[in-house]
Parts: C-alpha cells; sequence; structure tokens
C-alpha cells in the first residue's frame, strides 16, 4: 500500500477512535484505546512507519509524548492527540504501554553483523538495542520507521533530541539504511 494511503488510513483511524471516546474521559485505559487505531490492538503498528511502543521505556515514552504535547516534537496525528492529556496522564499512559511486552516476531537476520559505526549507540540504547537510559530501544522496530526516524534526525526535520541529529548527519544514507536494516531484524 502506498505511504500516502496509509498514512491517510492510519489518520482516518485514530480520528473515529477519538470520536467515540467520551468527551469528558476520565479513565486513562479508555483514552488509549484510541492508541490501538494504529499502535495495534497487540502491540503490533498497523502500518509500517508507525513505532511499536508496546514494551518500549517508560521514560522514552513520556519524553515523545510531553514532546508532542509542547510541540518540541510535531506530528499531524499525535500532537491533536495527546492534546487532551494532563501531564500526569502522560506518565501514566507511559508506564501503561510500558508494562506491555514487546510484541515477538521470527527474526530473519539474527545472525547478520552489525554494519560498522554502531558500537556509538551502544551508549544509549543498549548492548543489544533494548533500550536504557536514556535511549528507546530500537531493537525489532520496523524498517521504515527506523529509516524514517533516523533520516528524520539527519535532515534536521526531527529535532527532540540534542544528539540523534549530529550521529545522522554524519552518517551517508546507505549507512542508515544499513542501520535500520540490522536493527529491524533483531
Amino acid at each position: 500500500m502506498p505511504k500516502h494511503i496509509s498514512s491517510i488510513l492510519s489518520s482516518m483511524a485514530v480520528i473515529v477512535a477519538l470520536a467515540v471516546l467520551p468527551a469528558k474521559a476520565q479513565d486513562v485505559a479508555g483514552k488509549v484505546k484510541a492508541c490501538a487505531a494504529c499502535h495495534g490492538q497487540d502491540g503490533v503498528p498497523l502500518a509500517k512507519e508507525i513505532p511499536t511502543i508496546w514494551g518500549q521505556r517508560p521514560d522514552y515514552l513520556y519524553k515523545e509524548l510531553h514532546d508532542y504535547l509542547s510541540g518540541a516534537r510535531d506530528n499531524p496525528i499525535m500532537s491533536p492527540a495527546v492534546k487532551g492529556f494532563t501531564l500526569p496522564e502522560l506518565r501514566t499512559v507511559a508506564n501503561y504501554f510500558a508494562a506491555e511486552t514487546w510484541p515477538a516476531k521470527a527474526s530473519a537476520v539474527a545472525a547478520m553483523t552489525a554494519p560498522p559505526g554502531m558500537t556509538t549507540c551502544h551508549a544509549c540504547h543498549g548492548e543489544h538495542y533494548e533500550g536504557g537510559p536514556p535511549g528507546p530501544r530500537l531493537a525489532g522496530q520496523s524498517y521504515d520507521y527506523l529509516l524514517a526516524a533516523m533520516n528524520g534526525f539527519a535532515t534536521g526535520e526531527r529535532s527532540n533530541n540534542l544528539d540523534m541529529p549530529g550521529f545522522m548527519k554524519a552518517l551517508t544514507e546507505p549507512q542508515r539504511e544499513a542501520i535500520a536494516h540490522y536493527l529491524a531484524g533483531l
């Protein structure tokens, strides 16, 4: 499915999911049901450019939700979606998804060796890229999402992290593609 059609369908799903929520939903668990419209009922996102959030680090999830709310990060779907949340609710949402189990998948490239230049990533993302203070889990995210995020940092489109733009600008496009391919296969 072409990316623009997938994005439109994802946007429509979020709008419909948010519309069916009670206008004054006080229950965060009720509010997070809308998240499944894109991020999946079982933790598997409905489109490849959408990140897996089940089992992701709570501190990272909170930072990203906070950045959408504050405007430090902009996204046509996520920015409006978080507007109805308070900061304590965003913390609860982050903890809710972090407590879920990362969706398992068959690894096609587990024996593949890491591309050159990835040892720098260990400092924030952990030895096996499963996340660690302060970085999110990268292992097992989709190739499309990872590449879009890395390219976003490289071009300055995404700037809500002080270190990543410099790291990504230093890599060539083929290097970013190889890293995204490797991480997606973990």
